[in-house]
């Protein structure tokens, strides 16, 4: 009786939709999910970047996705899930890091990716991949975090912006400059043209200017998504989701008790950022 019952609630039983993000894009797609590699002019030399196409004709909405200090998590499956569910994924790498030309220091990190953000609304470059300018959406994680929010601020065209257990660079500034020093040395290792003595002085002398709180307000201008872990750094976007409010803003936060890499939060992670990118409207 039991299996004739088991047997009857099967044959009953509606189709299950898959999991966009976790499900291949069908082989007869035209044109088909594809990589491309980036080649972005900034600060006078060109620095590295790859783009994860999605199938289909598009064009397609586009996350670009800043990696942190020095990058070691560069969230390339999120990339890789967002491209199987409609997304095209930019990653980069910030001058002087990862084999990208030039000096790596903390200051030109925004300038990088606005200068990234620039090339991917070129016309040309727009129809070659498949981008849909009215539909960028900029996140980061850890040090990228605090990039996004350098940016966004000051980028209306933006059509979101998401901060995953993302850091405030200037923060940093107090930490006495043997620990700072320290710290760098343990994250110095693919990053070019600079030294843990080198970063910790520059945190600590352009402080006021590597802030991202007095420009909170500005955060204002699209949907903001702030993802928080158990790594400590909530006190670091805590005045930024305050101020995006208070100036009116749309901002929706979670939290996950992970690790700052999300290390068995990963499927959360893509599942938490899908479901928000659903939802949100293009820029004009």
């Amino acid at each position: 009786m039991h299996l004739f019952v088991l047997a009857l609630l099967l044959a009953t039983a509606g189709p299950t939709t898959a999991n966009p993000l976790f499900t291949d894009p069908p082989a007869t797609a035209a044109p088909r999910a594809r990589m491309e590699v980036l080649h972005i002019p900034s600060g006078g030399v060109v620095i590295n970047g790859v783009a994860y196409l999605a199938a289909g004709p598009g064009p397609h909405p586009t996350i670009v996705i800043c990696h942190g200090w020095p990058g070691n998590e560069k969230n390339l499956d999120l990339a890789q899930a967002l491209r199987r569910a409609g997304w095209n994924a930019i990653t980069f790498n910030y001058r002087g890091s990862w084999g990208s030309p030039g000096d790596f220091r903390f200051a030109q990190n925004p300038e990088d990716a606005r200068a990234v953000l620039a090339y991917l609304r070129q016309a040309d470059v727009a129809k070659a991949l498949g981008i849909d300018t009215g539909r960028i959406v900029l996140a980061g994680h850890s040090m990228g975090g605090w990039v996004t929010a350098m940016v966004a601020e000051e980028d209306p065209a933006l059509a979101g912006t998401i901060l995953i257990s993302a850091a405030n660079m200037a923060m940093l500034g107090a930490v006495p400059s043997d620990k700072l020093e320290t710290r760098a040395a343990s994250n110095s290792e693919a990053l070019a043209g600079t030294s843990p003595a080198i970063q910790a002085a520059e945190l600590k002398a352009k402080a006021s200017s590597l802030d991202a709180r007095p420009r909170a307000a500005g955060l204002a201008r699209q949907p903001l998504l702030v993802l928080t872990s158990d790594d400590g750094l909530k006190p670091a976007t805590d005045p930024l989701v305050a101020a995006a409010r208070a100036a009116g803003g749309q901002v929706t936060e979670a939290h996950e008790a992970t690790d700052h890499s999300w290390s068995d939060r990963r499927l959360a992670l893509a599942q938490r950022i899908y479901d928000w990118l659903q939802a949100l409207p293009a820029k004009r």
